[in-house]
């Protein structure tokens, strides 16, 4: 009886919530949002999940997925040296860019570049591992788009391994994608890889031993230790992508994934991924499976499938 009343109580919430677009301040909070069970891959709020834009340094969750299947195989190991190239140096160059300066002729091993990538959402290590890890950047940035393939990320086309805008400043010429389609990438990566072991990361240097002076890293998600049971994954942001984060938390043993998209500051951005989280966990089933642990989850991970858009029923807009 109590799980009927709590399930007519949920469906009323939603439908009143499915009338009412989004709005904190005087701006709406963000352009698309998601959030789904990382167990199950339930989707439990959306709102234009399926609107296509940037994922900015997001992009590098992909980067990532990739440099890890090379690690699996065996053609990449974390400890394999990488030495920076004219290239990858000149990215660090890139006007308004992220990155921990690296130079042609260091030689950093491919872990130290990951934590770089993913904590200071360091364009130019991304860089200088997708040169690595694919020969050429182009080549590397082929294996993203067959790994979205793989994941059913029907909607996302990358084009470079950081998310940085391309020359043109041109929307359209970038890395493109959706909250549902990243939302499918962040439970791969939970279910199949390590990637907590970087994004929860808050504080760390960079070059320590190898520099003389090492560069004191801080993770750009502010949620790490502020917000409860969030542990990953990556923010972004560029002029034509807005503040966008890929989010996860875990509580009481269950794990929930949000997306948020095109929001106008950092700080609304995450006031709204916190509300995000905390209506997402109140929609769980009392029924729901728990999120393994990691070890767990490795052995259990559900086989990638494309997941379409669902063809009717209600849209929940969070306010």
């Amino acid at each position: 009886m109590l799980h009927s009343r709590r399930t007519l109580a949920s469906w009323a919430a939603a439908a009143a919530l499915a009338c009412a677009a989004p709005a904190y301040g005087s701006a709406a909070p963000y352009k698309a949002a998601i959030a789904t069970d990382a167990a199950t891959g339930e989707v439990l709020y959306e709102y234009n999940a399926d609107t296509v834009s940037p994922p900015a340094s997001m992009t590098k969750l992909m980067t990532f997925a990739v440099l890890d299947d090379k690690i699996k195989k065996g053609s990449l190991s974390l400890n394999t040296s990488v030495t920076v190239t004219r290239e990858a140096a000149k990215v660090a160059a890139f006007k308004d860019s992220t990155e921990v300066w690296l130079r042609q002729g260091e030689v950093f091993s491919v872990e130290e570049l990951i934590y770089a990538m993913m904590i200071q959402s360091a364009n130019d290590a991304a860089y200088a591992l997708a040169q690595k890890a694919g020969g050429t950047s182009a080549a590397f940035v082929a294996l993203m788009n067959a790994k979205a393939k793989e994941l059913g990320m029907l909607r996302t086309t990358f084009r470079s391994p950081h998310g940085f805008p391309p020359p043109s400043r041109r929307i359209e010429d970038g890395d493109l994608t959706t909250p549902r389609d990243y939302s499918l990438l962040c439970r791969y990566l939970l279910w199949n890889t390590d990637i907590l072991k970087y994004t929860s990361v808050r504080n760390r240097t960079f070059g320590a031993g190898i520099r003389l002076k090492a560069t004191l890293m801080t993770n750009h998600n502010n949620l790490l230790g502020r917000s409860p049971g969030v542990d990953g994954l990556k923010t972004g942001f560029t002029a034509g992508a807005g503040f966008c984060i890929s989010a996860t938390a875990e509580r009481h043993g269950h794990r929930i994934v949000a997306v948020v998209m095109g929001s106008p500051d950092s700080r609304t951005r995450d006031l709204n991924t916190q509300e995000l989280f905390n209506k997402a966990f109140l929609r769980l089933p009392l029924n729901s499976i728990p999120f393994p642990t990691m070890s767990a989850a490795s052995s259990q991970a559900p086989s990638p499938a494309p997941t379409p858009p669902p063809s009717g029923g209600p849209v929940i807009h969070l306010p």
